[in-house]
């Protein structure tokens, strides 16, 4: 199974980061919470959910992990001043390995310069950001290209955690078939 880091700050958008994190789980992956400082209860905007960091953005090696979730609300903006949870998602660019992104978490990727020429969906009040940052936009429930995963809004978890776990399948199925040859 893989390991998921999952990146937020306060204010993140409660289910964005509650369902992949219960999907992952129950699909055997770890997931690991990843934030600015080690120990910090963040809170969601909606105060339906909270967690606590389990490793600091300065720790957090982009190496350790199989894929990186970037839920959506406030969060990706406090995350985005962070330099090192910026260098931290730099780390998984090019490397193949899934990088999804859900709502507002697409401006963490802007950050990171991850999206010039490449096909995302975010929030719509992103979308020019994106379009500005040189990614062609799209308005669907989930855009792929290449490692990167999207997605619009709560309304499209479902669809957004199903494309997170194929992509984890598929590089898990790849792996191994790798390793056969």
């Amino acid at each position: 199974m893989s390991k998921v880091a999952i990146i937020v700050a306060s204010d993140f958008e409660d289910s964005e980061f509650k369902i992949p994190y219960d999907k992952l789980k129950q699909a055997g992956h770890t997931v690991v919470v990843v934030g600015t400082k080690r120990g910090e209860k963040v809170e969601g905007k909606g105060k339906k959910e909270s967690t606590s960091v389990e490793l600091a953005t300065a720790d957090a090696k982009a190496a350790d992990f199989d894929a990186l979730v970037i839920p959506g609300g406030y969060s990706p903006d406090h995350l985005r001043i962070d330099a090192a949870a910026v260098a931290f998602v730099k780390g998984f660019i090019g490397t193949g390995k899934t990088i999804a992104a859900v709502c507002h978490g697409p401006q963490l990727l802007i950050e990171a310069d991850a999206v010039r020429g490449k096909t995302l969906t975010s929030f719509a009040s992103v979308k020019t950001d994106l379009k500005n940052a040189g990614a062609n936009w799209v308005d669907q429930e989930v855009a792929k290209d290449g490692q990167l995963v999207t997605s619009r809004t709560p309304a499209d978890l479902e669809a957004f955690s199903k494309a997170i776990l194929e992509s984890l399948a598929s590089k898990t199925n790849g792996a191994t078939e790798s390793a056969r040859a």
